[in-house]
């Protein structure tokens, strides 16, 4: 059911602020004055920097409101300490990078509430900045509680997102070498990767390293061939009749050397990480289902870039709820989702708060209550772009997400179907986690037929209003 439009009267009480009322605002807060409601009385805002972060308090709390302090350690604390003294309690600054990551710890430790503001929060608002000018501006809107705290994990959580995201970058590296070796090998014309489809199998990297360590013999390379390869040994053998360049295989041998480093960096990670997860506390949601069904597909044999442990039964305990059931979704998606927001998802009031945290909520500009433009918002969010990949894989799936995928790729095209399925998803994934439903799928027949039924509905709408009568056939 479409929207239905605001009137005038319920725009202008809904709260929501239009042009004339946000340079309105923008005066007030530039006055001495602003006559808005004091949310926070001892609130501090702190411009993060690089070398240093300038610090703001209210002028009646000290001689010298503002206050320059190093990014060091001690000075920090000497902060911290200054900041008590003013009997500041809470404290707002902006996500400037990596380098408030270290002031927050200690201004936590020392009791004080840290108000962490994304950058586009405070863009948003009217007001002139600088360096010296931003500390203050900060201050004025966390007075006023104008400025919305960011959401962070708990620190178990953020133990795991850091080791995730560590390993993902290793898996990325060991791509571009495997890269590189195809690179390599092509310019020394050994077609092995049109032979095999994967050069970094059992069967291409036994090639390869025999190729590194001097073999040059394509029939001697053939036997080095698994048994479950399709391709035919005299086929690979002719593949690997090249032209052996030394400066080639010399650059070959560093990237296999490469590739190697990776492929351990990614097991020591996998270690860490599975003593991260078993840190994690087991999850016993009330209303879990006990009976859940896993499919076939899930069943399979353990992938390359997966972890060296059961990360699918590791999730299953921390979530509470086995997200691998929806299709689409894998134990890869699933360990981005508790990587990056956990199991706790009550921090997002809804399922909507949930998705536009994720930028996956449409965003638009209104201007008079009508809609100007739509903002087209990058896709920064890690798990938004794991949830876009498991949309994509629903392409060819016989179920009722894969039904719904295609209708909307057949309507909306392939970006914004991602994006509308990647939607559909995290709100799923939501229910999962807050209702500790088991997911049962519905079959791709099931979203046919209520498609049928709405397409009905909808001409007998339409037959309605133009004074007609719709009348199914019989069937003879």
């Amino acid at each position: 059911m479409a929207k239905r439009k605001k009137s005038t009267f319920e725009r202008l009480h809904s709260g929501a602020l239009n042009r004339q009322q946000r340079r309105e605002l923008g005066r007030r807060l530039d006055s001495n004055d602003p006559g808005l409601q004091v949310v926070h009385a001892d609130a501090a805002g702190i411009d993060v920097g690089n070398a240093s972060h300038f610090v703001a308090v209210p002028p009646d709390r000290d001689q010298a409101p503002v206050r320059e302090f190093g990014s060091w350690t001690d000075d920090l604390r000497k902060m911290a300490e200054w900041l008590k003294s003013c009997r500041i309690r809470t404290v707002a600054m902006q996500s400037t990078g990596v380098y408030w990551i270290a002031l927050q710890e200690v201004l936590e430790a020392a009791g004080l509430e840290v108000y962490l503001v994304n950058a586009r929060g405070t863009k948003n608002l009217p007001g002139r900045k600088s360096d010296v000018q931003e500390c203050q501006w900060l201050l004025k809107l966390h007075t006023y509680g104008l400025l919305r705290n960011s959401f962070r994990p708990p620190e178990e959580i953020r133990l795991v997102r850091r080791m995730w995201r560590l390993r993902d970058r290793w898996v990325e590296d060991a791509g571009r070498a495997i890269q590189q070796m195809q690179k390599a090998l092509t310019s020394m014309n050994v077609q092995l990767a049109n032979a095999i489809s994967d050069i970094s199998g059992v069967t291409g990297m036994a090639i390869i390293r025999a190729i590194v360590e001097g073999e040059r013999d394509p029939w001697k390379l053939t036997k080095l061939r698994d048994r479950r390869i399709i391709a035919s040994e005299e086929e690979i053998a002719r593949s690997l009749e090249g032209n052996w360049r030394q400066e080639v295989v010399f650059e070959l041998s560093q990237v296999v050397e490469a590739y190697d480093f990776f492929r351990k960096k990614m097991d020591e990670c996998d270690s860490q990480l599975k003593t991260y997860m078993a840190a994690l506390p087991t999850r016993e949601l009330a209303c879990a289902g006990t009976a859940e069904i896993v499919p076939a597909s899930r069943k399979g044999t353990r992938r390359k870039n997966d972890p060296g442990f059961d990360l699918r039964t590791e999730l299953r305990r921390a979530l509470g709820v086995d997200v691998t059931a929806v299709d689409g979704v894998d134990v890869l998606t699933g360990q981005v989702l508790l990587s990056e927001v956990g199991a706790d998802l009550s921090a997002f009031p809804t399922e909507n708060h949930f998705a536009a945290w994720l930028e996956l909520a449409p965003r638009r500009d209104v201007s008079g209550g009508k809609v100007i433009r739509h903002v087209k918002a990058d896709g920064r969010n890690r798990l938004a772009n794991a949830l876009r990949m498991a949309a994509q894989a629903l392409s060819r799936s016989d179920s009722y997400l894969g039904a719904r995928y295609r209708s909307l790729r057949g309507r909306l095209g392939g970006p914004r179907a991602n994006k509308a399925m990647a939607r559909y998803l995290a709100c799923l994934l939501y229910r999962l986690l807050t209702r500790g439903q088991a997911y049962v799928d519905r079959g791709a027949a099931y979203y046919q037929q209520r498609q049928n039924q709405r397409d009905r509905t909808r001409l007998e709408r339409k037959a309605a209003s133009l004074g007609f009568k719709l009348v199914a056939l019989t069937q003879n």
